[in-house]
C-alpha cells in the first residue's frame, strides 16, 4: 500500500507543460504563426530514387539533374568501349538522369521471364542494355571515321552540330521530321495492338 501511495504521489507531482520535460524530451506545441524556414544557399538534401540501391542527386525542386550529352536519339555511334568495342549502331533511346544510351542491337544481355498465364512457357529473351554515353562517339558512315561533336551556327541563323574531323552536319530538318514520323507511327501501331 505504501508503494502504490508513493506512486500515486509521483504521477500528480509529474505535470506535463511546455517548461517541464517529458522522458527526456522537450515538448514544444505548434504555433500557428507563419515563419519561414531558411534554406541554406548550394544544398540539395533532396535525393530522387531511380532504382533500389541507386541514388540521384537532385535539384531543390524534386527533379533529378539531367546531363548534357554530345548524343541525341537517332544519331549513328561508335561503342569505343567495352565489350561491344567497334561495333556501330543507331541510339534508340536516352536516359539524361545517368548519361546512358541504348543502341540498336548492342549490349545485348539474356533476360529470363517467366510465364504470365497458367499454360504459357517461360522465356529466355535478349535486351538491349544502356551504354553509358562517355562510351560512344558519333560516327561518320560515308567516311568511316568516328569524330567528337562541334557546334556551329549556319547562314540562317539556326544551330546545328557536327563532326570535327569530317565538317560534316548531324543535324537536319530531314532527320528530325523523319525521327517525329517513326515515333508517331510507334505510337499508333500500340494504341491500336
Amino acid at each position: 500500500m505504501a508503494a502504490m501511495a508513493a506512486l500515486q504521489s509521483a504521477m500528480t507531482s509529474l505535470s506535463i507543460s511546455s517548461n517541464n520535460t517529458f522522458f527526456g524530451q522537450r515538448l514544444s506545441f505548434p504555433s500557428f504563426t507563419s515563419t519561414q524556414v531558411k534554406r541554406p544557399d548550394n544544398s540539395c538534401l533532396i535525393v530522387a530514387r531511380i532504382k533500389r540501391w541507386e541514388r540521384k542527386k537532385c535539384k531543390p525542386n524534386s527533379l533529378p539533374i539531367l546531363h548534357k550529352m554530345h548524343v541525341k536519339l537517332g544519331d549513328t555511334v561508335k561503342v569505343i568501349a567495352g565489350d561491344d568495342k567497334g561495333k556501330v549502331g543507331e541510339v534508340t533511346k536516352i536516359f539524361r538522369h545517368n548519361s546512358s544510351v541504348v543502341i540498336n542491337e548492342i549490349n545485348l544481355k539474356t533476360k529470363h521471364v517467366k510465364s504470365r498465364e497458367e499454360g504459357e512457357p517461360g522465356q529466355i529473351i535478349k535486351i538491349e542494355a544502356p551504354i553509358h554515353s562517355s562510351n560512344v562517339m558519333l560516327y561518320s558512315k560515308e567516311q568511316d571515321v568516328v569524330s567528337r561533336v562541334g557546334h556551329k551556327v549556319l547562314d540562317n541563323g539556326k544551330r546545328v552540330r557536327y563532326l570535327i574531323k569530317t565538317g560534316e552536319i548531324i543535324d537536319s530538318a530531314d532527320d528530325w521530321k523523319k525521327l517525329k514520323e517513326d515515333k508517331n507511327k510507334k505510337t499508333e501501331v500500340a494504341a491500336t495492338s
